[in-house]
């Protein structure tokens, strides 16, 4: 398994337990984070780690290590780890020694600091810190990363009489349409074990960036579109065959479930006499924000890295774990960042928690999963999944 197919998995799981409401995540900042605590586990912690970050721990820290040095020129990324003073620990010393070159160490901040950092590492896209730093908090290990891109060309916007399909009900309220202007990387329908998808990949102008739209019929669960998305974004972005859609001739004339094949006598320039078109491609502008309780899912590893950590102080202690993250998707580009942070206390505490919202043409007019990747051949970024969401109420266009 490569480490960008163990980022995909851990995605799959990561939206697995999230749900199908409307959200916006970044496996990829949650993985870093247990990635980073992996040096510190131990014993059947390194056994349960090791399925959930894909592989070997050495090889994901070595990994995260690597993302981390060398961000990719679409992305800010950084990472951090502040113990409250007087709580160190020779084992704590060394792991915190072993990513003090990947990772911003020292001691643990004031609330307004830890703000402020989150702030300066997303571009301001988000500006409070997930956790709240109280006299209690004794370690705080924590990763970010933001992207703001603009399109190759702007999208054209289109009315919602255009649309040839119906509207699902959380689409109602759309009047207008985003149009792809015929710049885009991929417009295609694609076979899956779930059945047909269809595809819209949309390029950053510096094309360091693939924002890939994929929607299916509407009884497949959210979870399995995401997963599918996943695997189609990863070549895509890759410039992989695998991203080849169908042939319009080997499907049926009329209506899918998210696009419609005319057909039409005209005269063609292909030996064979047959010639593919493809219309524009209207999809909402949408934008989400979401916060998730990582601690509340054993299958997201933040419980066996809190052990690991806690083992670094002497003991046992209570943790919470969340990510933030935010996205918007409109007719000049794609911004999104996340700060995911696990924190270690000194007794256990109740906290409020925010609830997450709900979203969601081709025609995607019914909720559809989206899934950025990062390009760079020759790089770690090269293929790597950055942000994905789960899109089922869009924003009126501008």
């Amino acid at each position: 398994m490569t480490e960008a197919d163990a980022v995909c998995e851990y995605a799959r799981r990561f939206h697995h337990v999230v749900g199908d409401e409307h959200h916006v995540a970044s496996p990829l900042g949650a993985w870093l984070v247990l990635a980073l605590a992996a040096p510190a586990a131990v014993g059947a912690e390194r056994t349960r780690l090791a399925e959930v970050l894909g592989g070997d721990l050495d090889r994901a820290a070595a990994f995260a290590g690597e993302l981390l040095r060398a961000p990719h020129p679409a992305l800010r990324l950084g990472a951090a780890a502040w113990p409250r003073p007087g709580f160190e620990s020779p084992a704590l010393t060394k792991w915190l020694a072993g990513i003090a070159d990947v990772a911003q160490v020292g001691d643990l901040p004031t609330q307004p600091a830890a703000d402020a950092w989150a702030a300066e590492m997303t571009g301001g896209l988000i500006d409070k810190f997930p956790l709240t730093i109280e006299p209690e908090t004794l370690l705080v290990l924590a990763s970010t990363i933001a992207c703001a891109v603009s399109w190759w060309t702007p999208f054209e916007t289109a009315d919602v009489s255009e649309l040839r399909l119906p509207v699902a009900p959380s689409f109602a309220g759309v009047r207008r349409f985003l149009r792809d202007p015929g710049s885009a990387r991929v417009r295609a329908i694609v076979a899956s074990d779930v059945g047909r998808l269809g595809v819209h990949a949309a390029e950053s102008k510096d094309g360091d960036l693939v924002v890939v739209s994929v929607v299916a019929d509407a009884s497949v669960p959210a979870a399995d579109v995401l997963e599918r998305a996943h695997e189609v974004a990863v070549p895509i972005a890759n410039d992989s065959e695998l991203a080849v859609g169908e042939s319009l001739f080997d499907l049926p004339v009329g209506v899918g479930h998210s696009w419609t094949i005319t057909e039409r006598h005209a005269p063609v320039s292909t030996r064979d006499g047959r010639e593919e078109h493809w219309d524009s491609t209207l999809l909402p502008s949408w934008s989400a924000e979401s916060e998730h309780d990582l601690a509340r899912h054993p299958d997201l590893g933040f419980g066996v890295a809190a052990g690991a950590l806690a083992r670094l102080m002497g003991g046992n202690a209570p943790f919470e774990a969340v990510q933030v993250a935010l996205a918007r998707y409109t007719r000049t580009g794609f911004e999104a960042a996340a700060v995911t942070a696990i924190g270690m206390f000194a007794s256990a505490r109740l906290r409020e928690r925010i609830g997450v919202v709900r979203t969601a043409r081709l025609e995607f007019v019914r909720p559809y999963a989206v899934v950025a990747v990062a390009r760079g051949e020759g790089t770690p970024w090269a293929g790597l999944p950055v942000f994905s969401a789960w899109v089922t109420s869009p924003d009126e266009t501008d």
